[in-house]
């Protein structure tokens, strides 16, 4: 008994949260501009610097990343950690600037915040987005041309610190086509779902619950993730994915909930949805 408590203790502490596992999914959107059918974004969230993620770890996160050679990457929000800024966020900012940095000289990286970034400090998260090249979309939408056609992302500033903002991107929406939405916190999907204009909302916020148990799920998830906790759903005409996050807050474990990365390939043909593992 000793034995086994002690090597969950080290699974839990030590090898999962370095696990990253790859999730690959088809996703059919039946408004589609053709241009992007098989257009491929990579989704990582809740990254957490100055906690248990470090550069080292952050570095590892994106060569995986690289490797899956995407079209887009989003990263959903919750980039630092904790209710306060500390000169330790000081270091831990500059080296997701770093790291980041390189990878957004290769590819476009899109970005909504969190609410631990509006809890440490949202004035030096923003600076270190831009200083790191990722585009912040605040209440608003960035389109991406591709054959003459147009794929409109959207973003909303965090919802459970009440600075998201739809009325101000609702204008900005393409009628006739299937916008994608970034939306930190999951159970927010019940409300983009009804306009009818979002075809997929990526988000993140719940790592999954971090400690899932068999047969019983999370025994703890946070407030706006308790709806839709991890993978993929249907609401309404809506897909919703939900991201279990690359870091953690404490405690610092993880159990039956790997780190993640996802890999989203558009379709405009109606298929059904796929999963594909990587294990790495």
């Amino acid at each position: 008994m000793i034995f086994s408590a002690a090597t969950a203790s080290y699974y839990s502490l030590e090898f999962e949260p370095q696990w990253l596992d790859v999730e690959q999914v088809e996703i059919p959107l039946s408004r589609l501009p053709k241009a992007f059918d098989g257009f491929r974004i990579v989704q990582i969230s809740d990254i957490h610097m100055g906690g248990w993620m470090n550069r080292g770890h952050l570095a590892e996160v994106l060569e995986l990343v690289r490797q899956q050679t995407p079209d887009l990457i989003v990263i959903t929000g919750d980039f630092v950690i904790g209710h306060s800024w500390s000169p330790d966020l000081d270091l831990a900012a500059d080296d997701l600037v770093a790291e980041i940095s390189a990878l957004t000289t290769e590819y476009k990286v899109l970005a909504v915040m969190g609410n631990h970034d509006h809890w440490t400090d949202s004035v030096k998260v923003r600076e270190m987005l831009a200083r790191a090249g990722i585009l912040e979309l605040k209440n608003d939408v960035h389109m991406i041309e591709k054959n003459g056609e147009r794929l409109c992302i959207a973003g909303l500033d965090d919802i459970s610190e009440g600075e998201h903002r739809l009325e101000d991107i609702y204008d900005k929406l393409p009628l006739y086509s299937d916008s994608i939405l970034l939306a930190h916190e999951p159970d927010y999907a019940d409300t983009s779902s009804f306009i009818g204009r979002f075809g997929l909302q990526l988000s993140g916020h719940s790592h999954g619950g971090q400690v899932v148990i068999p047969f019983i799920g999370p025994p703890v998830l946070p407030r706006w993730a308790r709806k839709y906790p991890s993978g993929l759903y249907q609401v309404g005409a809506m897909w919703l994915y939900t991201n279990r996050g690359v870091g953690m807050t404490s405690p610092f474990v993880r159990f039956n909930c790997r780190p993640e990365i996802t890999v989203f390939t558009l379709r405009g043909l109606v298929v059904s949805c796929r999963f594909r593992h990587n294990y790495v």
